[in-house]
Formats: C-alpha cells, sequence, structure tokens
C-alpha cells in the first residue's frame, strides 16, 4: 500500500440499540470493518451499513467475532481450530452475500474483540484464522495487530498466500513488545485529540513512538484504527484524514 488506511468497527448496532456514528464517520475511513451478527450487527444492520459504505466508496471488510452478543465479543472463549474456521466462514459468508446482493463484495477480513486479541497470543489460533481466510477466498487480506516483531504473522500469511495488513492504533499505549497495554490499567487509552493525531501521523511517517517503558518502539503498519462512537472520536477522526491527506495526498 502506498498510504496509511484509515480503519473503524462499524455497523455494530442491534436491532431498537444504536451503537457508534456510523453515518459520520464513514466520509472520513477507507476501510469498514462490519459486524456479522456474532458480537453486533443483525442483518439489517449489515444491510445499511454495506450500502452506507458503497455510497462513500469505502473498502467493506467481514468483523467476525466469537458467538458472544451479552459480551461484545470480548470475552475469551474456548474453540477448536476447526470451530474458529466454522465461525468465520459463517460470517464471512454472509457478510458477503449482503455485499453481493448490492453488487459488491467482502475485500478483507479484520476479526473483533477476543478473537483478535487471541489470535495474536495463540499461534494456532492465528493458524486457524488464516487457514480459514485461506480457505474461503485466498485474494482477501487479512487484518492483524502490528507488533515490534511481525516476522511470525508474516511467514504464516506467506505459508497460506494470503496477504497480511498490520494494524496500529492512534489512540491506545503499547508496551515494549508493541503489545497494547491492557485498559484496565491508566493511560492505556489516549483520550486528547491532539496526541491521537500525533500519533496517527508518527505511525504512518514510520517514526518510533514510545513505549510504555521508555522504549522506543518501531510499528510497521498498512492500517490505522480509528474510532467514531462519539462526536469527539469523529472530531479527531476528521483531523487524523486531514492530516494524513496533507502529509501524503491520495
Amino acid at each position: 500500500m502506498s498510504r496509511l488506511l484509515l480503519n473503524c468497527d462499524i455497523g455494530e448496532s442491534f436491532g431498537n440499540w444504536t451503537l457508534g456514528l456510523d453515518a459520520e464517520v464513514m466520509p472520513f475511513i477507507d476501510c469498514a470493518n462490519i459486524a456479522c451478527g456474532f458480537h453486533a450487527g443483525d442483518p439489517s444492520i449489515m444491510r445499511k451499513t454495506v450500502s452506507l459504505a458503497l455510497a462513500h466508496g469505502v473498502q467493506i471488510g467481514a468483523h467476525p467475532a466469537y458467538q458472544d452478543l451479552a459480551g461484545f465479543g470480548r470475552r475469551s472463549m474456548a474453540y477448536s481450530p476447526q470451530e474458529i474456521r466454522d465461525l468465520l466462514h459463517y460470517q464471512i459468508g454472509a457478510l458477503d452475500g449482503i455485499c453481493r446482493a448490492q453488487g459488491s463484495r467482502v475485500s478483507y477480513v479484520k476479526p473483533h474483540g477476543a478473537m483478535y486479541n487471541d489470535m495474536m497470543a495463540n499461534p494456532a489460533q492465528l493458524r486457524a484464522v488464516i487457514e480459514a481466510v485461506a480457505a474461503y477466498n485466498p485474494e482477501l487480506p487479512l487484518m492483524l495487530m502490528a507488533t515490534r516483531d511481525n516476522s511470525a504473522a508474516q511467514a504464516l500469511g506467506d505459508e497460506y498466500g494470503v496477504t497480511l495488513w498490520f494494524e496500529a492504533f492512534a489512540d491506545r499505549a503499547y508496551d515494549h513488545a508493541g503489545h497494547l497495554v491492557s485498559r484496565q490499567l491508566p493511560g492505556a487509552v489516549h483520550h486528547e485529540a491532539q496526541t491521537i493525531i500525533q500519533q496517527a501521523l508518527t505511525i504512518a511517517r514510520g517514526d518510533e513512538l514510545q513505549a510504555s517503558d521508555g522504549s522506543a518502539l518501531l510499528l510497521r503498519a498498512n492500517t490505522l484504527c480509528v474510532h467514531g462512537d462519539n462526536a469527539s472520536s469523529v472530531a479527531a477522526v476528521q483531523r487524523i484524514r486531514e492530516a494524513l491527506n496533507q502529509q501524503s495526498p491520495a
């Protein structure tokens, strides 16, 4: 990729329950990670979100999760590798069907919540996720976390012929290994807009961040995750978009 892509977890409403400001954030992002019904979303929400993404020329990504609506997909669950593959195929296929009905297709995959974190901590689970993507469509990129050393994940992607898009976060603190600092710890989440924008630009330039222990941390990322669940975060996304455009025009 020639520039850092902005991605956002989106389509996470459910029935009469609304989460996020999807319409407000969509004009400023490149990639929409659309919930597939297991942690959030439902067929109608998925259809509306796909339509919104298409109206703004935004790439559509499947955002599959553990089957955990009550926990919003943020609780680790014990699944076998085959069950992981089944979960992914079910959810990617559901969103892909809704896309096809609107003349489009799913463009990439980004697992959600505990599934995302667990696959980064467990090589066997990461292999199962990559196997699932490769079996569904090896041309679909898989989005996963950029860390200090991406080589093990990259080797797995190469083994299965799956393109990996490494993802960084503008609003999160990192430890020395390039993993996200736990939300249970102070300072794990950045709230000041200027801090978030500065971290986004630092990552986009390929410069070093400062890890939580004070060490220098270089993240080689293809995409940056932004959040749009309140008015101030939408404003931050807009400013990040403008700053990135000024730094590297599309």
